[in-house]
């Protein structure tokens, strides 16, 4: 059987941990010797040091030069280079006071060199009306795992909003004695979670990512008399903190003026039986058959003295959601003197995409547009979001429990302005008088020029035989686009033998029509010869907020957790 690798190690003078030899024991005989490299600095490292340095050092004003001129970062200022020279003191590997090429070297491999700016914060402009943002927004948020048979819990809804999820969905049910309020996936083998400890969690995590708006999205299955019960157990747990016009809104307020508030969301309670009559007479079409309900209606055959029996419960509901009345063709009306939210499965908006693409950019100025997955997505899988982003749609729903290429895109969009939840949209989204057609053919605006010089960190990151039993690994880099149709795109670099510091120098360029929603994916990979290769990392980065110059990318597991270790050095330019 073959053994955990042993290594040999040779202290050197910049780090005196790092091992110069790899054994692999495949038998009792044998043994494989591998010598580990350490990441040596690519040659357009080497030209950058020239240009900025003498005499082989780089003093505070030379990196602040280079900051500046090479790395575009036009904002720089002297201490910000002082910082960097002192973030690097504990390596020893100065060179008098200044920096030689290795500390310089290692200065960009480090997190104070992100492709990201940590210092943007919230940039975007937050008094716009709530339409005009993407909202970071969860679907089925209570679900720890799939649809049919997982637990319903608090935790996937406080880990959601420390991850800055701003809309929360919940799946209001009678308990099992009616008398109580749950939520849980109803038809389903979930097992319940009380409602009112969902909304002490919400309350107690719900600005600690982002003090922007929380919006709760109600599924209502409950009688009259559970909805006044809700009504009461929403008051006492948020308070002040609630959000309750006193009339309908004509135009949704801004993020801004909503900062740490929360916000009800659903169908108002006399519209639930006129919903349940329509769905009674009409046939569904094909595209809803394997969908569950919109998830703004649902609701039992409530009579109507009923229905104005609960006051309260329609007080709690801010924004109102619904349908209007007819076929598809009506689904996107915009009422001047009222806005609403539209609930839509995937396959509802596609199939609207096809002859009202327009219509719904329209409607997303103005009102809110939620898409939500298929019904038959049981695994708690996700589609691809830049279908509803390119139509303007603001809570494109997502199962955060999961993982996988379309939730990673996800999480790479609000990376951007500060990480706060909302993303503001791009103007050709909000133009009145040129309506954007997501169907029409664009020319290319910009190409993004992205070159993967080096990567490191999984020999700390890793077991040593985690990727191959009898060789260190032979990693290679897929670098994509996520974006519109046009510029949706994959490459991928050559595979590198048997590697811990794989170096692949290859430079890729992608022509961006639409760089306002292109996202930027990378994803390492392990190449195996049974065609199944072993995952080394993803990141995903919004193209909007990329930082020129070269860059340190911090990779990021299939949950989206953060290694300790791992990294690329690329680079990044727009041409």
């Amino acid at each position: 059987m073959p053994q955990r690798p042993h290594t040999h190690q040779k202290p050197t003078k910049t780090n005196m941990e790092r091992p110069s030899k790899q054994y692999f024991k495949v038998c009792f005989c044998c043994r494989r010797m591998f010598r580990l490299k350490a990441a040596e600095p690519p040659e357009d490292v080497k030209k950058a040091f020239e240009s900025y340095s003498e005499n082989g050092t780089m003093t505070v004003d030379h990196l602040l030069r280079f900051l500046k001129e090479f790395q575009g970062e036009r904002g720089a200022t002297k201490e910000d280079a002082q910082g960097i020279f002192n973030s690097l003191k504990h390596l020893n590997i100065f060179q008098r006071k200044d920096l030689h090429l290795e500390a310089f070297f290692r200065y960009l491999l480090s997190d104070h060199n992100a492709p990201l700016s940590p210092n943007l914060g919230v940039h975007h402009d937050m008094k716009a009306p709530l339409a005009h943002y993407f909202l970071y927004t969860g679907h089925n948020s209570y679900l720890t795992g799939n649809q049919l048979s997982s637990d319903c819990s608090v935790d996937p809804i406080i880990k959601a909003l420390k991850r800055g999820v701003r809309v929360i969905e919940l799946d209001l049910w009678p308990n099992a004695t009616n008398d109580d309020v749950d939520v849980c996936h109803g038809g389903t083998l979930t097992t319940p979670v009380e409602l009112t400890q969902c909304l002490q969690a919400i309350n107690c995590n719900a600005f600690i990512a982002s003090e922007y708006p929380v919006i709760i999205t109600f599924e209502d299955h409950l009688t009259p008399k559970l909805q006044a019960r809700v009504a009461d157990v929403v008051v006492n747990t948020f308070g002040a903190t609630l959000f309750q016009p006193e009339t309908e809104l004509k135009e949704l307020p801004s993020p801004e003026s909503l900062k740490r508030k929360i916000i009800i969301s659903t169908k108002p309670p006399k519209e639930y039986l006129e919903s349940w009559r329509d769905k009674n007479q009409d046939d569904q079409d094909e595209v809803e058959e394997d969908d569950k309900d919109e998830s703004d209606e649902g609701g039992e055959d409530h009579q109507d003295e009923d229905i104005l029996a609960v006051p309260e419960y329609r007080h709690l509901i801010a924004i109102h959601a619904g349908k209007v009345k007819g076929g598809i063709e009506n689904w996107f009306f915009d009422d001047a003197n009222k806005v609403r939210r539209l609930s839509l499965s995937e396959q509802q908006l596609e199939k609207a995409a096809e002859t009202y693409a327009t219509n719904i950019v329209r409607f997303t100025q103005r009102n809110l547009l939620r898409v939500y997955p298929k019904g038959i997505r049981f695994d708690s899988s996700n589609f691809n979001p830049l279908v509803g982003w390119e139509h303007g749609a603001q809570m494109v729903a997502f199962n955060m429990q999961g993982y996988g290429k379309y939730l990673w895109i996800m999480h790479g969009m609000f990376r951007a302005n500060g990480g706060c939840g909302y993303v503001k949209k791009p103007h050709f989204l909000l133009n009145p008088r040129e309506v954007y057609d997501p169907n029409e053919e664009l020319p290319t605006i910009t190409t993004l020029k992205v070159k993967v010089y080096l990567g490191e960190g999984w020999y700390s990151d890793f077991s040593h035989t985690h990727f191959d039993r009898y060789s260190p690994p032979d990693f290679y880099t897929r670098v994509g686009i996520a974006g519109v149709p046009r510029d949706t795109k994959m490459m991928r670099t050559k595979a590198i033998e048997d590697e811990w510091v794989p170096v692949w120098n290859h430079e890729f360029a992608f022509p961006l029509t639409v760089p306002e929603l292109a996202l930027l994916r990378i994803e390492v990979m392990e190449y195996d010869t049974s065609g199944n290769p072993d995952f080394g990392g993803q990141t995903c980065l919004p193209v909007s907020e990329l930082r020129g110059g070269i860059r340190a990318v911090p990779l990021y597991n299939r949950k989206g957790e953060v290694y300790n270790s791992v990294r690329l050095l690329m680079r990044f330019k727009f041409v």
